[in-house]
């Protein structure tokens, strides 16, 4: 478990949320054996120096999800400083890659734990955003941001037709509006309200049912999936 810190909240992955994941885990799975390092996945070294050392730990690395991330500074190009795009950028973009670069590269070392059709040297899952595959609205622009998850997406898609022949199998999820604290720094609680009314199932989702559809690509069941961007909006970006 890579617990990831910045000095804005990350999508699930900031210290405070870390550490409760990992006391929730210990207090329903006594047996289970965690991992626990503080990375800057920013940083090439800190991200190499990682998955390494989680590598040696457990043996190998069979399943990773990539799911640091921050909104940025919400604007239009015309109001967006380089700094700020930069920083999304660093994070969001920059970050996923590096981070996935180096579990292609532990992976590769790997043997398939299977031979059979549904085995791998391992699995990938990068968590992007619905606004990896539209545009964001006007009411709230957001462009650096939905530059970065764009970026995510064709990551995910050129890296799943690189490695499939190879044994590795890369997807994405693209959550719309979710209940966690990263969406409560989108805007005012009006705004959060004219979003609500674009959803077609007239709720926001849950962390608990974007977890599920992580599990879903990390699994077996999904063993011809690779290369796909798994939607959970509501319907949101249907319209």
């Amino acid at each position: 478990l890579i617990d990831d810190q910045h000095d804005e909240p990350s999508a699930g992955s900031s210290t405070h949320y870390g550490c409760r994941t990992i006391q929730k885990l210990k207090d329903h799975h006594k047996d289970l054996e965690i991992l626990s390092l503080d990375v800057d996945t920013s940083r090439e070294v800190d991200v190499d120096h990682a998955v390494e050392h989680t590598a040696k730990h457990f043996g190998r690395l069979d399943i990773a999800v990539n799911d640091a991330g921050i909104n940025g500074k919400a604007a239009s190009s015309d109001q967006l400083g380089f700094e700020d795009w930069r920083k999304t950028m660093s994070i969001n973009l920059d970050g996923v890659w590096l981070c996935q670069r180096a579990e292609i590269r532990q992976m590769l070392k790997q043997e398939p734990l299977d031979q059979a059709p549904r085995g791998g040297r391992g699995i990938i899952v990068n968590v992007a955003s619905m606004l990896g595959l539209v545009a964001a609205s006007s009411s709230t622009p957001a462009v650096a941001y939905t530059a970065s998850k764009h970026g995510v997406m064709g990551l995910t898609k050129t890296d799943a037709v690189m490695y499939a022949p190879r044994g590795i199998r890369i997807n994405a999820v693209c959550p719309g509006y979710i209940a966690t604290p990263l969406l409560g720094a989108v805007g005012a609680e009006g705004v959060l309200a004219r979003q609500l009314e674009k959803v077609p199932q007239n709720r926001f989702g849950s962390a608990e049912e974007v977890a599920d559809a992580i599990s879903f690509l990390a699994s077996p069941m999904s063993s011809f999936v690779t290369g796909h961007g798994l939607v959970l909006d509501g319907g949101y970006s249907c319209q």
